[in-house]
């Protein structure tokens, strides 16, 4: 299989299935085709043309068969390796996990585009500024707070679902997010996002992030240059 990507530092969706291949330690090839611009014309649309009818990143290769969409991905990684349990075991459980992964899919607008991934970068100026100006931004901090303590409550932890599950990594990008801008946490909230970050697969995407040294400007509108 190969694991089409953009930049570790800024690709927040590449970073969920390639989170979730590591950990679960599934083979596959990396294919990182970097972000020069998202122009029709831009050599990274011009590369992903040639293997996505989406021109976007993530995508999965198996054998000639692509596979987009973060939420697809993860299913067909799941119904391939069946053990490797990427899903809770329990029913209901996995109802959730979906739940949730289809929440963070969809939702948490604001979050995501007022506090755009950045692996390399410690920004809590920003993230401070941003809590006071946008309450859109408050209001998907409070639900993301509220919907990990009541996993974490409920399944005893360490992680979302106990063991590590595609919720685990869909919800990575979100810890780089708060380890990069730093909101004010409660206790059991930033000791999950400490654990996500120690996770080997996360620890390994963010080692690749930090090698990188690419600055670039459109990916980053607080600063002028690292």
């Amino acid at each position: 299989m190969q694991l089409y990507i953009g930049n570790k530092n800024y690709s927040s969706w590449s970073m969920r299935p390639w989170v979730l291949l590591k950990q679960a330690g599934i083979p596959f090839d990396e294919v990182k085709i970097r972000f020069d611009s998202f122009e029709p014309d831009s050599k990274f649309k011009t590369e992903l043309a040639r293997h996505s009818p989406t021109g976007r990143v993530p995508l999965l290769v198996d054998d000639g068969f692509a596979v987009w969409d973060t939420l697809a991905i993860a299913e067909y990684l799941a119904e391939k390796f069946p053990a490797k349990q990427l899903w809770p075991a329990d029913t209901k459980a996995r109802a959730r996990a979906r739940s949730v992964c289809a929440e963070m899919h969809s939702g948490f607008g604001a979050l995501r585009n007022h506090f755009p991934m950045n692996v390399e970068a410690s920004l809590p100026e920003v993230g401070e500024r941003l809590l006071r100006e946008q309450p859109a931004v408050r209001a998907d901090l409070d639900r993301l707070v509220q919907l990990w303590g009541e996993l974490l409550q409920q399944h005893g932890g360490p992680l979302l679902f106990g063991s590590f599950t595609i919720a685990d990594a869909y919800f990575a990008p979100v810890v780089m997010r708060l380890l990069t801008y730093k909101p004010p946490l409660p206790a059991a909230i930033a000791a999950y996002v400490q654990r996500v970050r120690e996770l080997p697969g996360v620890d390994a995407w963010c080692r690749d992030a930090l090698g990188e040294a690419d600055f670039l400007a459109f990916e980053e509108p607080y600063r002028t240059s690292r």
